[in-house]
């Protein structure tokens, strides 16, 4: 497992009885996970001092219980990045600190191509793949379905001091934008994917990542140049293992372009245990040997 251990402003310091224990800053969030299937006794002290509690509802969604008044919003720091913390109606925070360990990989890899690097970056949401590419080096493309989720990325990069790098903010569903990016000849010499495990299209019709991603990863493989640097695949999908997407990437990107395939799952250390938490799994395609 590859574990997220670089932050300073985001601590997860405990996790028990399906509940994850959060440091934010200097808030203290109470987060339900439903990978947190154990019942050990709780360690920390703050369990009892949280800033803020989220309750899920019987009917979906839920609500947050602040026991002290809170900012709409605030910040974060990771690396050379500042990004915006806001507790939303879905227990989320505009965050997902674990994948602050694929955001190193993909600036390391693109400070070390030594050459202008293109990125794609689709299901991008609140854009911190995005602009861990751009502080590197790179040109992103940045695309993302929700309107607000896209601008909520750029207040970001405003609050990094990116907003002048070459980004382009999309506005659009990912896989017919890929789509038409491929009909266009444009072509990237990367390409990142955060695809949902389920949602349904404008026209209702349902998304299931397990039954589309062999066809988006090998539509999104039509967009890269001929000599490509990597291709990195994150899920969140229980049911869809790391070494099966890692085994789409290897037939579908190898015969064309060489290079090597890994995956696995990435996560975050427990303070109060030292354990670590599995939040999801990335498979990643890189060139050379």
């Amino acid at each position: 497992m590859r574990v997220a251990d670089g932050w300073q402003d985001y601590e997860l310091l405990d996790a028990t009885g399906g509940e994850r224990l959060e440091r934010w800053g200097s808030a203290v969030l109470i987060r339900p996970d439903p990978q947190v299937v154990w019942k050990s006794p709780p360690i920390s002290p703050l369990w009892n001092r949280a800033d803020a509690v989220y309750h899920r509802s019987d009917k979906g969604g839920g609500h947050w219980q602040q026991n002290r008044p809170l900012p709409q919003k605030w910040r974060i720091g990771w690396g050379p990045l500042q990004l915006v913390v806001s507790p939303t109606g879905f227990k989320h925070t505009g965050v997902f600190p674990e994948q602050a360990v694929n955001w190193a990989f993909y600036a390391n890899a693109i400070r070390a191509a030594g050459r202008p690097v293109r990125v794609l970056n689709l299901f991008g949401y609140t854009g911190g793949a995005t602009l861990a590419c751009a502080a590197a080096g790179a040109s992103v493309c940045h695309v993302d379905a929700s309107k607000g989720i896209v601008a909520w990325a750029r207040e970001n990069a405003a609050a990094s001091d990116l907003a002048g790098r070459p980004i382009r903010w999309i506005v659009d569903d990912c896989a017919k934008f890929a789509a038409r990016e491929q009909r266009r000849g444009s072509r990237y010499d990367a390409v990142i994917m955060d695809p949902p495990s389920y949602g349904r299209g404008p026209g209702g019709e349902v998304w299931k990542l397990e039954d589309n991603i062999y066809d988006l990863i090998a539509l999104c493989a039509g967009v890269l140049n001929d000599n490509p640097l990597f291709f990195a695949v994150n899920s969140y999908t229980a049911g869809l293992s790391p070494a099966v997407m890692e085994y789409i990437l290897k037939t579908t990107l190898c015969p064309a372009h060489g290079g090597h395939t890994s995956c696995d799952e990435i996560g975050l250390s427990v303070s109060a245990t030292g354990g670590v938490l599995p939040c999801g799994a990335t498979a990643l395609w890189q060139a050379g040997e």
